[in-house]
């Protein structure tokens, strides 16, 4: 899984006459991959955006010949964002010491829904920004999370974004050497805890049956959707109710799943993109409250992951 970094022209931040700044769109044009790699980096579209704009303000306080002796603003601009990230991902263990309950990255949706191909599509702005692909799923993300700050840097740097280790090792403070290290421990980790690939189309009609058995209450249909050692997790952030712990065991998955329905009128499933693969949202009065991802082992969900910190939904609410 390689993705080759972004390239816009002769180099943002300079024109024909190779003046600082002489081609401003051009250096605008690099927000998309910073976004792009702070996300990855953070899990988090909003703390993603912050780390942009800090990255763009620390460019423009510089003095106009330190940017002018600057030979790739691009490269730049990716260095200092990953080391902002790097210093956030620090601090955010802390951080999660004080959240209330269970902490899942933010879902993003997409333009294009895999429900209905033929609708019309729906308006993601955060989607413009950030590429939907393997990287960005929310097991892999989640899987991203247990890494160190260092690992994580290392290994999205160098296996998603392309960077040689030398530069990876300006930005984490570390040898080559060290960084081969991490990123490779990080692709051990993800080896033994990912699932089987399954296509986009599997994935989608488990989710879809998973939606029509819990509409119908069908609990044995919902037995036979779910591994038997499903987990379900939720984050409310303390914002609004949630399960503090995650929910082991297909048995009590189904049994809380039901229980949702039961308890909360008017919910209604919609089929939606989450985070590139097939997932749902949970809408009540027309408003979103709950955004699932799901991943999917073999022809059963092994995992749930229900995201209804309001704060995390705002680009769902957009």
């Amino acid at each position: 899984m390689t993705t080759t970094p972004e390239t816009s022209g002769p180099g943002p931040g300079r024109g024909p006459g190779g003046g600082p700044d002489a081609d401003l769109p051009g250096l605008l044009d690099e927000r998309r991959q910073l976004v792009n790699l702070a996300y990855r980096l953070l899990g988090s579209f909003a703390d993603a955006e912050d780390v942009v704009q800090e990255t763009y303000a620390r460019w423009y306080a510089m003095r106009a010949p330190d940017r002018e002796a600057i030979e790739s603003p691009g490269a730049w601009l990716m260095k200092v964002a990953s080391r902002i990230c790097l210093d956030e991902l620090r601090s955010a263990r802390h951080r999660r010491e004080r959240y209330v309950g269970e902490w899942i990255p933010e879902p993003l949706p997409d333009r294009a829904e895999w429900a209905d191909p033929r609708g019309p599509a729906q308006p993601a702005d955060p989607a413009d920004r950030v590429t939907l692909d393997e990287s960005v799923n929310m097991a892999f993300l989640v899987l991203l999370d247990s890494m160190t700050p260092a690992e994580r840097v290392a290994f999205i740097l160098h296996d998603v974004f392309g960077y040689p280790f030398g530069e990876v090792a300006d930005i984490v403070g570390r040898t080559p050497a060290a960084c081969r290290q991490l990123a490779s421990s990080a692709r051990a980790r993800l080896r033994a805890a990912q699932a089987p690939a399954a296509s986009m189309a599997g994935q989608a009609a488990i989710v879809r049956e998973f939606k029509r058995a819990w509409e119908a209450r069908d609990i044995p249909a919902l037995l036979g959707i779910l591994d038997p050692s499903a987990i379900a997790i939720a984050d409310g952030g303390g914002r609004v109710s949630a399960e503090l712990r995650p929910i082991e065991g297909r048995e009590q998955v189904a049994r809380t799943v039901l229980d949702l329905a039961q308890h909360v009128p008017g919910l209604a499933l919609v089929e939606r993109t989450v985070n590139g693969a097939p997932g749902l949202v949970l809408e009540q009065d027309g408003a979103v409250v709950t955004v699932m991802a799901f991943e999917v082992a073999g022809h059963r969900i092994r995992h749930i992951w229900a995201v209804r910190n309001p704060d995390k939904l705002r680009p769902w609410t957009r």
